[in-house]
């Protein structure tokens, strides 16, 4: 098996907040960048195999959904939308 590391997104819907809680945990664990419920990663073929394997036993096969995909990074990335600035200024956003 190759140990090269690739980037892979990794995408999940989870219904329960107990299991959304522990996909979370688990997803960051490997993330490197992402946000919300997507997350990017580098992983080899052995890693991927392990964070998937440990998806199916924390969620529910019939309620929740997981998607692990590996990114070819030799195509050009394609984008639709503009991000904006937010128009009210009256706030105070702190992360």
């Amino acid at each position: 098996m190759s140990r090269v590391r690739r980037l892979h997104v990794i995408c999940y819907d989870v219904a329960c907040g107990k299991r959304l809680r522990a996909a979370l945990v688990l997803a960051r664990r490997h993330a490197c960048g992402g946000q919300k419920s997507v997350h990017e990663c580098w992983m080899d073929v052995i890693e991927h195999t392990r964070l998937f394997a440990d998806f199916c036993r924390i969620l529910d096969a019939q309620k929740d959904r997981v998607f692990l995909a590996g990114m070819d990074l030799r195509r050009m990335p394609m984008f639709r939308g503009v991000g904006q600035r937010p128009a009210d200024n009256h706030f105070l956003m702190v992360a």
